[in-house]
């Protein structure tokens, strides 16, 4: 029996060691915090219950499909609640508008907002559809392990078919014409950590999961998959390691031969799958001169992702105009992209993102339990911000819509870009791992395995763009490289 070992136990790392224990593998993973799942962090502040980590759940199949090539039903792990309507915009006059899977219901909207998309809409559901449809065929599933693999003609047809070269917010304008309507759906290259101006319109596909397929919520918060692949993992027969940091791999002769620990020991395996962000753990746990083709100075080609400021703030009561996300715009959400990417400054006026689960799920608090988040430059060392007077300036923003946080405020937490760098070892604090501006590196992806160590596989956020389910994805690319070799 091959010995797989895994550093790092986010969804992905989970993912692959999942499907490896399942087809005969004895999978160890290696978790340097207290808890698997990466972000996908559960955190208690009092009474109040919070997921930090993955708020829009779309794809279910992808977390229903691993359980059950495991063997088991994921009806025992997992209820996904599907959401009608998922999202409220409100516009900076203060107009909302709702994000539904209910086609009549957009267009009644879009009648008084924008008359061009009451007209094209149904036509954007049907390219954003095809988008979708030929990414998931064409692109998730590609380990890219040697160099053939980018030569495949069916790969560069449909890399020709998903608009490599035309930016999402170019995209998005042959649909919506009202400013604040075309910006709601430009928000998902947020969700990619990236620009609308710059990020290939390609991922507009993400349009035809909230709009055609649906957004989830996981009953009892949606870090309950992470609980739900640790459970099968040790059912399994996996070993699971938290609080148990990696220092390095040992390598001889271009094959990884096991780890050593922090504390010294050292554990053999044939197989190391490295699940964290490869521009910092490659570089720290393995010598340059193992991997000659990822020099520890590549990384600086690669431009980080988007962070985040995040509050997580309990109420004393629930707002009655609250549902489960809820988006306040920017006033110039263009100059809001530059500040972040140009200036590589927190946003003068920043798009503010509220996540309340107890909207749907009461019981994981008294009151409203908010997730606030604001976009932050990636790279916390560059730019000076004092926390506290950013909290205040998001406070006052929403107060103008209403929302009165300061005065009914129970418990709170604060997490900065720098606190995403130190907890996840995240590329410059970046929450989504490499931003997708260079057009052919958004589609065609750093390898799952290694050119130098014949035996080392990555699955993190350089091998597959950000989301729960595609972390799943890589984690799955990776197991089955190594499966099929």
């Amino acid at each position: 029996m091959k010995r797989v070992l895994i550093v790092g136990g986010g969804l992905g790392g989970l993912a692959a060691g999942m499907k490896l224990q399942a087809n005969g593998y004895k999978v160890s993973i290696f978790e340097q915090n207290h808890h698997f799942g990466g972000k996908m962090v559960p955190i208690q502040l009092g009474d109040y219950s919070f997921d930090f980590g993955p708020n829009t759940i779309t794809m279910p199949q992808v977390f229903q499909e691993i359980l059950t090539e495991a063997g088991e039903n994921p009806d025992d792990y997992l209820e996904f609640i599907k959401l009608e309507t998922h999202t409220v915009n409100f516009f900076p006059d203060g107009t909302p508008f709702f994000m539904t899977t209910d086609r009549n219901k957009m267009v009644e909207q879009l009648e008084r907002l924008d008359s061009h998309a009451e007209i094209s809409y149904y036509d954007y559901l049907e390219e954003v559809k095809i988008l979708y449809e030929t990414v998931e065929k064409q692109f998730f599933y590609r380990t890219f392990s040697s160099w053939t693999d980018y030569f495949d003609p069916s790969l560069f047809q449909a890399l020709w078919s998903v608009h490599p070269f035309e930016t999402m917010d170019h995209f998005h304008r042959q649909f919506f014409r009202n400013d604040y309507v075309r910006h709601a759906f430009n928000r998902y290259a947020a969700y990619i950590g990236s620009s609308p101006f710059s990020a290939p319109a390609a991922f507009a596909y993400i349009g035809h999961l909230e709009f055609n397929d649906g957004v989830y919520y996981v009953k009892g918060g949606n870090t309950k998959i992470s609980e739900a692949f640790t459970s099968v993992l040790t059912k399994l027969g996996a070993n699971l390691y938290t609080s148990t940091k990696v220092r390095k791999i040992m390598v001889e002769q271009k094959q990884a031969k096991g780890i050593e620990l922090e504390n010294g020991e050292t554990v053999m395996g044939d197989i190391i799958i490295v699940n964290g962000d490869v521009l910092t753990a490659y570089p720290d746990l393995v010598e340059e001169k193992r991997h000659p083709h990822f020099k520890n100075g590549k990384a600086d080609r690669y431009e980080p992702s988007l962070s985040a400021f995040v509050i997580m703030a309990g109420l004393k009561e629930r707002n009655p105009h609250f549902i489960h996300h809820q988006v306040y715009s920017s006033s110039d959400y263009e100059a809001e992209f530059h500040e972040l990417f140009q200036e590589k400054r927190l946003p003068s006026d920043p798009t503010i993102y509220i996540w309340n689960s107890s909207y749907i799920d009461p019981q994981r608090a008294p009151g409203d339990n908010l997730f606030i988040f604001v976009n932050a430059p990636a790279d916390s060392g560059s730019f000076s911000y004092r926390p506290e007077e950013y909290k205040h300036l998001i406070y006052k923003k929403l107060k103008r819509f209403g929302v009165d946080i300061p005065s009914q405020l129970v418990v709170e937490k604060v997490i900065t870009p720098g606190d995403l760098a130190s907890a996840f070892s995240a590329y410059k604090g970046a929450s989504y791992g490499i931003r997708s501006t260079r057009k052919l590196d958004s589609f065609l992806r750093s390898s799952n395995k290694s050119k130098d160590i014949s035996n080392l596989y990555f699955s993190d956020g350089t091998t597959h763009p950000a989301g729960a389910p595609m972390a799943v994805i890589s984690g799955i690319n990776a197991a089955d490289a190594i499966i099929h070799k």
